[in-house]
């Protein structure tokens, strides 16, 4: 795999050498005045990435694949999802309720001009991707990492655990992660109602899905579920496993290639 990945960057820089890159950055105002932080770079067919909990864009710059979609001709588009990043962070539950995310993304999209895209999240960023493609008929092809079925549950059990435990701040087992919330300075109620309002996609709906998704995991990542039940309930899905756990599987070589390789033939 390692081989392969070389062989994709080298390609991909023959295919694009010469090319002017098309670098940009602000806020865009959504649909409810929520202001979105978002980047782009590159020039070529856009590439929407979308970061998982307690994330940001910049979390993409620090694998790979980031600068390997840049250099095979793909227009990379970075975001914070509301509150998070440099994004808005309302205090209001309801704000993050009715696919306010999915809306976030699809007026993005819209507000920089580009028509038809591919997207990839990981993780719960995996969770609004399959909103959008329920929602949008303009997302081309999608790879949904990290991610397993258990979402489709709307009482997914560690959906409520994360939001009780971030509206309370006393369960004990969860102390590392209000460490890391005070460590990294972020919104802890913030983050508490993006837990509340986080949408679930029922296993009808997928089944309902037309695109062609990849569904990438690592082989010792059992923090959401089987990804191959996922992929089995969309009718155009593949799954494909890298190695690794939750948190290091996206940052492999093999994750990147298998990624550029499937966007690259949908093209």
């Amino acid at each position: 795999m390692g081989i392969r990945s070389c062989f994709v960057v080298v390609a991909c820089w023959l295919c694009v050498s010469g090319f002017a890159q098309n670098n940009k950055s602000g806020h865009f105002t959504s649909f409810d005045s929520t202001r979105i932080y978002y980047e782009v770079k590159g020039n070529g067919f856009p590439v929407l990435l979308v970061h998982g909990f307690t994330g940001t864009g910049e979390d993409w710059k620090k694998i790979d694949l980031y600068n390997q979609l840049v250099t095979c001709g793909f227009s990379v588009i970075t975001v914070d999802l509301r509150g998070n990043g440099k994004s808005d962070k309302p205090h209001d539950s309801i704000a993050y309720l009715n696919d306010a995310e999915a809306k976030d993304l699809m007026g993005l999209i819209h507000s920089l001009g580009f028509k038809n895209y591919f997207a990839l999240g990981y993780s719960r960023g995996s969770i609004i991707l399959a909103r959008l493609l329920v929602l949008d008929k303009h997302i081309q092809a999608t790879v949904l990492g990290g991610m397993g079925a258990d979402f489709t549950n709307p009482q997914w059990p560690r959906r409520i655990a994360f939001y009780n435990a971030l509206m309370n701040d006393t369960t004990v087992a969860f102390a590392p992660f209000y460490k890391r919330i005070k460590e990294n300075n972020l919104d802890q109620l913030a983050l508490a109602y993006q837990q509340y309002g986080q949408p679930s996609t029922s296993k009808e709906e997928l089944g309902r899905i037309r695109q062609k998704v990849l569904v990438v995991c690592g082989v010792e990542d059992k923090d959401n579920g089987k990804g191959q039940e996922l992929a089995a309930l969309i009718p155009n899905a593949w799954f494909v496993e890298t190695p690794g756990t939750h948190g290091s599987a996206w940052h492999t070589p093999e994750f990147s290639a298998t990624v550029v390789s499937f966007l690259q033939q949908n093209k």
